[in-house]
């Protein structure tokens, strides 16, 4: 059974830091491309950092210098670090997996996550201003 069970979200004001966990289970993750994507109320899902299976990250423009992904495959568990939060950050936050030719070299590849095969139930993060 394929799953990915996010973790981490919570209530914040601006300014603040969250850090995001995705456990996943079922299959060998380690060779996939895994990353995040964000979708507020009202809005349109939205890539927000990918990771490649030897840790090639990119990241969209809108989280760049704010935000860290990354990976522990011997846990089998995608992070996000997101710190300096603003309210526009407010969503649903979604880890993502796909196969490993998803992470293609393109610098927008931030763009596919939301597209990408296998996805998690969701953690909210709200800030606050």
């Amino acid at each position: 059974h394929v799953e990915l069970v996010e973790s981490g979200g919570g209530s914040v004001q601006a300014g603040g830091s969250l850090t995001l966990s995705c456990v996943t289970s079922g299959y060998a993750w380690s060779e996939y491309c895994m990353g995040w994507f964000r979708q507020a109320t009202g809005q349109e899902r939205e890539g927000v950092a990918v990771i490649s299976s030897d840790g090639r990250t990119i990241y969209a423009d809108s989280v760049k210098g704010r935000v860290t992904v990354s990976r522990d495959n011997a846990k089998n568990t995608l992070y996000l670090q997101m710190n300096s939060l603003k309210p526009e950050d407010t969503a649903m936050y979604y880890c993502a997996a796909d196969r490993p030719m998803s992470c293609s070299r393109r610098s927008d590849v931030w763009q596919d996550v939301p597209d990408f095969g296998y996805q998690g139930q969701g953690t909210q993060v709200t800030v606050s201003s």
